[in-house]
């Protein structure tokens, strides 16, 4: 499974567009999978045409098998976007966790709530492969077109919610 998620930032407002999952199905072989991703990649790019695309970074894992399908998946991904010429950006799970949550630790259900929370989101979850992939979205809000990283030293909470305020839940 693929998920994938879409937001929209415009000034201070940040909304939910979209968010899905791509079922692979495993009668296909592998090389079939991964065009199957790239050609599903490049018809999300053609149809909301985003700025930027973020994905989570591949994490370590134990079984080497599973790895290296992961890695291939997000390769074809990555290549998707780059073709069509945006710009990607990787995050680490732990990195996206503490940005939707304030903790690197939090688990699905914990982001998913922070997620539904932030974009006022009023819908019911199966699987957590969209929500995950929303939250690389949001992460890369915050990281990058965020008034936080200005680098304009900020004295305060006070001083952060005046100059922030759609960060504010």
């Amino acid at each position: 499974m693929m998920g994938w998620g879409l937001i929209c930032v415009d000034g201070h407002q940040t909304k939910f567009i979209e968010m899905d999952v791509l079922h692979v199905p495993v009668r296909l072989d592998a090389y079939q999978r991964l065009e199957l991703i790239y050609f599903t990649v490049q018809q999300i790019i053609l149809k909301f045409k985003p700025d930027d695309f973020a994905i989570e970074a591949p994490f370590f894992g134990k079984n080497v098998q599973s790895m290296l399908k992961l890695g291939r998946a997000q390769g074809v991904a990555i290549a998707a976007a780059m073709q069509s010429g945006i710009p990607v950006t990787e995050y680490a799970p732990r990195k996206i966790k503490q940005s939707i949550t304030g903790n690197g630790n939090a688990g699905k259900e914990q982001v998913w709530k922070m997620l539904q929370q932030i974009l006022e989101i009023r819908m019911k979850l199966d699987r957590f492969d969209a929500s995950d992939a929303l939250a690389v979205a949001l992460c890369h809000h915050y990281q990058f077109n965020s008034q936080v990283n200005t680098g304009k030293k900020i004295n305060g909470w006070r001083e952060f919610i005046a100059k922030n305020p759609g960060r504010i839940v």
